[in-house]
């Protein structure tokens, strides 16, 4: 052909994409009739680290509202703590934070 050279879509598509910050998800951990409010605020606690003030305010989230949200950041890492809360017997689900 003519010596027109053509970019490499596929090349500037992955910069661009690399350019953008990774989108948020949530760890959502919601109310069961199961699991006493120590239990889950010492799993905060161990798992997540939590001082002791946010993990039974967290606690106390899913204990009234009947949910809160334990953690945000990449899709893969959200999984992984899902996974871990439901290792923990505690139930748990990721979802896209809202933009």
């Amino acid at each position: 052909m003519g010596g027109l050279a053509t970019p490499d879509l596929d090349s500037s598509l992955e910069h661009d994409l690399s350019q953008q910050p990774p989108a948020a998800w949530q760890t959502v951990v919601w109310n069961d009739p199961v699991n006493l409010m120590s239990y889950v605020t010492h799993v905060f606690r161990s798992y997540f680290g939590f001082d002791a003030a946010t993990a039974h305010r967290l606690m106390l989230a899913v204990h009234h509202d009947g949910h809160a949200i334990v953690a945000r950041g990449p899709r893969e890492i959200m999984e992984a703590h899902t996974q871990a809360m439901h290792d923990y017997g505690l139930w748990a689900t990721v979802r896209k934070e809202p933009s």
